[in-house]
């Protein structure tokens, strides 16, 4: 790893924030810096393409002006403006920390990075970049492009993916930062990252800073930063029950805890729980299989029904750790059916356009149309 005396510090620190007071992006949670546009800005960019964000963003501003806005919104109403954006626990955390900060602080909001993370979904990075930006704390905001940029200026090869590598890049990036602009400074880094020294197809040859890139000098900036693979997600197989009355859907609730927490898709079957119904699972035939889901489904809903393969491929939606393949079958059900045990109901399509659905049943949708 290299290290730079105090005289390169402050070289780079200059280079990076002349450059950035110049040709900074002009990103609508900039304009200002109150705490409440940096964190709402933050959170949704996790995960999540800047140009993607922003009409989310806009849009969120306009439903939910202020975090005492946000705080007494209806979750059905923060789940809709938050639908398309996926892992929507973001959504819930976001109204978490909002009820924190209006109720049990009196509207005032913890003004350092070790403050903010006492409140729900807040982490190192997102804690870092509000103290900075909003109230001039000089700590980093270590995310991915900072993890790329300095990984790549100090040709630090410590592997990106292990949680004990933060501390380090937050303890050498502190001594670099600017004291007096930290905030300006993580997000000159952030814009660095997203352009010059992006992970695919960088231009170091004129980036502002190449001459303080000792990667890009020694023609190595493609083995920076080091990160080991992740597991590929695990796969789960669903049967998903397309029951259709009319213009009605029956849908199900999904839990209120685990995966899609809350919402609403359609009836999804384990493949897993129907072949447990068989002593020989791994001996069952496909014709097997239905007749034994449409037993689960008897035994679990107390609903008697009949179903029949929708041709074509599954659906396919990948979270983090785990892949859903979902084959998709056709039932039918009188309207007038007994739902006494079953953890939903009959939806129009109506109903379905104003309420938030996951981005997996809207392939699903899609799929069956």
């Amino acid at each position: 790893m290299i290290e730079w005396s105090q005289n390169q510090i402050r070289a780079f620190r200059k280079t990076l924030l002349d450059w950035y007071d110049a040709h900074g992006r002009d990103l609508p949670w900039r304009h200002d810096h109150a705490p409440y546009h940096v964190w709402v800005s933050e959170i949704m960019l996790q995960q999540t393409q800047v140009n993607t964000v922003i009409p989310y963003y806009d849009r969120f501003m306009a439903q939910f002006p202020t975090v005492n806005a946000l705080a007494d919104a209806p979750e059905a109403q923060l789940m809709k403006a938050w639908e398309g954006l996926g892992y929507y626990s973001r959504a819930r955390n976001l109204q978490k920390a909002a009820k924190q900060i209006v109720y049990e602080r009196d509207g005032q909001w913890p003004q350092t990075a070790e403050g903010l993370r006492e409140l729900a979904g807040i982490g190192p990075y997102t804690a870092g970049a509000i103290a900075s930006i909003a109230f001039n704390e000089p700590v980093p905001a270590v995310d991915g492009n900072a993890f790329r940029v300095f990984a790549r200026l100090l040709e630090i090869d410590l592997d990106i993916a292990k949680p004990q590598t933060r501390p380090v890049f937050e303890q050498i990036i502190g001594r670099i930062m600017s004291p007096s602009r930290p905030g300006d400074f993580n997000q000159a880094v952030m814009d660095l990252g997203a352009s010059y020294m992006a992970a695919k197809n960088p231009d170091s040859a004129h980036s502002p800073v190449k001459e303080f890139d000792q990667a890009y000098l020694d023609g190595v900036e493609g083995q920076y930063p080091v990160k080991s693979k992740k597991p590929r997600p695990v796969k789960v197989a669903y049967y998903g029950l397309v029951i259709r009355h009319g213009d009605q859907f029956l849908m199900q609730k999904r839990p209120s805890d685990g995966l899609l927490a809350n919402f609403w898709t359609f009836p999804l079957i384990a493949e897993d729980d129907v072949l447990a119904l068989s002593e020989t699972p791994e001996l069952v035939t496909d014709e097997e299989r239905l007749t034994l889901l449409e037993q689960l489904v008897k035994q679990d809903f107390g609903l008697t029904v009949h179903v029949v393969p929708i041709g074509g491929k599954p659906v396919k939606h990948t979270f983090t750790h785990r892949q859903w393949v979902i084959s998709l079958l056709s039932a039918d059900l009188p309207a007038n059916t007994d739902l006494s045990f079953f953890p939903g109901e009959w939806l129009s399509i109506e109903a379905l356009q104003k309420i938030a659905l996951p981005k997996v049943q809207a392939k699903l949708f899609t799929r069956i149309r």
